[in-house]
């Protein structure tokens, strides 16, 4: 079963909203976010990029309420206060999949996946109806279905990584919240997990918001993008207004090179370091 082979039609999800105004974030007393505001609509993907921190990922976690603001509002479709909603009710709402699993011992992977249902079971391991269908259609969407009942010890880092998605994807939510997805998974996955990201948003009308590294899979999957810069919003918009060559060079301190590749009609970048074609690296020294 390949990743997102079934249809993300099939989940009885709506989409929501979720904007994030004046989000400041400060470590230590010393401010590492600074004003941030971000909107993620049902239907788009919205991805932060920027160099090593830039506050990108802080900035995902402090949506997801895992990271606590020096200030911040934070709303749900336009009238919810997401910051006064229990944990259980906010992660009704919104699934965030974090850098870092731990790998989880004496688990099976549906165990794992199942872990996506909490909000739902209430007190005393309550009965959650929707559960079984909502854990094995994960599954498939992931392509670990096969994996159901083998140890996640014995998992490869990719395939874990995949586990974890489907345990969001379990949880059943309008927003969806992915820190560095493609982490440890091979070309193949990587490409397979983009596409699902544009699957839940085009077909289910999903909020998804992203961290990426790679310049050249934000802009294939982004409808928007936020560039950050320490810890400040520096460009927001389509990936064609956002991801130009001049902001791009001033932003990561490298000369960077943009065209558009003409098998895809897509965005492509290119870092130019000192030894970039071998031409110049056959070069006689003056």
């Amino acid at each position: 079963m390949r990743v997102g082979e079934e249809s993300p039609q099939a989940t009885p999800v709506r989409g929501h909203a979720l904007s994030a105004t004046d989000v400041t974030v400060a470590y230590d007393g010393v401010d590492v976010v600074h004003g941030a505001s971000v909107t993620l609509r049902p239907g788009d993907v919205t991805v932060l990029v920027g160099p090593n921190g830039s506050g990108k990922s802080t900035l995902l976690r402090t949506i997801a309420r895992l990271q606590r603001p020096r200030s911040a509002t934070l709303t749900i479709d336009a009238d919810t206060d997401g910051l006064a909603l229990t944990p259980r009710e906010f992660s009704r709402h919104v699934a965030l999949l974090t850098q870092g699993r731990p790998t989880p011992s004496g688990l099976t992977v549906r165990d794992v996946v199942e872990f996506g249902r909490y909000p739902y079971r209430g007190r005393w391991g309550k009965a959650d109806p929707g559960g079984r269908a909502a854990v094995d259609r994960a599954l498939r969407m992931t392509g670990v279905e096969e994996f159901a009942d083998r140890g996640a010890e014995h998992l490869s880092g990719g395939q874990l990584q995949r586990v974890w998605l489907a345990g969001c994807l379990a949880q059943e939510t309008g927003v969806l919240l992915l820190d560095e997805p493609t982490t440890y998974l091979d070309l193949r996955y990587q490409i397979e997990l983009l596409d699902l990201i544009r699957d839940l948003a085009d077909d289910h009308g999903i909020a998804v918001g992203v961290v990426l590294h790679d310049l050249d899979q934000a802009a294939a999957v982004a409808d928007r993008i936020v560039l950050l810069q320490s810890g400040r919003i520096v460009a927001e918009g389509r990936p064609e207004d956002v991801l130009t060559a001049p902001r791009l060079t001033d932003t990561y301190g490298i000369r960077i090179e943009v065209d558009t590749d003409p098998s895809t009609g897509r965005l492509r970048t290119r870092a130019i370091g000192r030894h970039h074609t071998r031409s110049e690296r056959l070069s006689p020294t003056s």
